[in-house]
């Protein structure tokens, strides 16, 4: 029966081609991974380099669960038929498809003890929640959207290392000088923020913006419906509010005035833009006290990433936007980002930042330690003022 599967294999591995590497800091010994990630940002892509670089020497099988074969098969089948043929590693894409899809990994992980398995799934999808318990035995990791780093790199042909936040304040202006030496970051910044985000754009950059509003509606229509079984019938309510926010972001959402204007509850507003958040259309910013919880009213809303404006909200491109959109999609997938009550953002509990233009001054922030600028328009930065393109390098 695994045949065909084995013959698909082939197909994808021999067609695969890409043209960057992406990195994960990923214990591969482990014998149940989880790739995790928002539509778009290069799963499958991700896995198979993977199995290109590293594992075209062992007996490894990639497998997508959006086949219609397995709409008459069972994933704990191949399994075992592959185990018995010798088979060291599973490669499984797109576990979300699969219904029974938390029961049988927990099967194969206890039944093959000397089977790894690597799987991708949605950011929707909330793999703890499952009816089987993984939370012993998968190790999950995200796969985020390109950063700004990764986009530089691609797109000049150098390899710049990633940075750590405390090298960026400590250093900043001793490792911006030695990347402007390779480069001019000016160059690529502006389209980084239009189209960098999400792989697809070295497809065609002219037909990006219509293929991230597919993306987008495929994440509300298909996605929702099937994974936090939200009915169609309400899909509609938060495609308008996701509209709603990208026409005024950074939003101060008032949650009455929102559900008023919804027609909907409180409760169900939240739920909304929670969805959305787990979609990465759009970040809540909470503030230190809120603790982060469901129901818990964000001090603003940012859509996900800039890329996100010029698609949803072209006419709301303006840089103040821009610059605080990008920090905050850049930082908070490293470290952990809240509500500032002076400034803009406080990083891990400790840092306090501004973000502006090149003649931002400190006078908001000027009696808080720890406190620095995020400053678009200059290469170099000095003190507490540090290029705000440099904290595209987190990861």
């Amino acid at each position: 029966m695994i045949e065909a599967l084995i013959e698909h294999h082939e197909q994808v591995i021999n067609g695969h081609v890409s043209a960057f590497e992406r990195r994960l800091d990923i214990d591969w010994n482990d014998r149940l991974i989880g790739i995790t990630g928002a539509r778009g940002v290069g799963k499958t892509s991700f896995i198979l380099n993977h199995y290109k670089h590293y594992l075209s020497d062992k007996k490894a099988l990639y497998i997508s669960l959006d086949d219609l074969w397995f709409s008459d098969n069972h994933l704990l089948d191949v399994a075992d038929v592959w185990y018995k043929m010798g088979g060291t590693h599973l490669l499984i894409d797109e576990i979300h498809k699969y219904p029974n899809w938390s029961q049988e990994l927990k099967n194969i992980y206890d039944r093959y003890k000397s089977l790894h398995v690597i799987f991708t799934g949605s950011s929707v999808l909330h793999i703890y929640s499952g009816n089987a318990d993984l939370s012993r035995r998968a190790v999950l990791y995200t796969l985020n959207g390109l950063s700004f780093r990764e986009f530089l790199n691609i797109e000049s042909g150098q390899s710049f290392p990633i940075l750590k936040l405390e090298d960026i304040l400590g250093h900043h202006a001793d490792i911006s000088r030695e990347i402007c030496e390779k480069v001019k970051p000016f160059a690529y910044f502006r389209d980084y923020l239009q189209y960098g985000y999400y792989p697809y754009y070295l497809e065609s950059r002219q037909t990006y913006h219509r293929k991230l509003m597919n993306t987008i509606n495929i994440m509300l229509e298909a996605d929702l419906p099937y994974l936090r079984h939200v009915e169609v019938k309400y899909i509609h309510k938060i495609k308008k509010l996701l509209y709603l926010l990208s026409q005024s972001v950074p939003f101060q959402p008032n949650v009455s005035k929102l559900a008023g204007m919804m027609e909907v509850s409180r409760n169900t507003i939240m739920l909304y833009l929670n969805y959305l958040e787990e979609c990465k259309l759009i970040n809540l910013l909470h503030s230190e006290a809120s603790g982060d919880a469901l129901l818990a009213k964000p001090e603003k809303v940012y859509l996900h990433h800039p890329n996100l404006l010029f698609t949803l909200s072209p006419k709301n491109t303006i840089p103040g936007t821009l610059r605080e959109t990008f920090f905050y999609n850049q930082v908070n997938n490293i470290e952990k980002v809240q509500f500032a009550k002076s400034g803009d953002f406080l990083v891990n509990g400790q840092f306090v930042f501004e973000v502006g233009g090149k003649d931002k001054s400190f006078s908001q922030i000027k009696e808080i330690p720890d406190s620095y600028i995020a400053a678009d328009e200059i290469e170099f930065g000095y003190g507490h003022r540090i290029p705000l393109w440099l904290f595209g390098f987190l990861y």
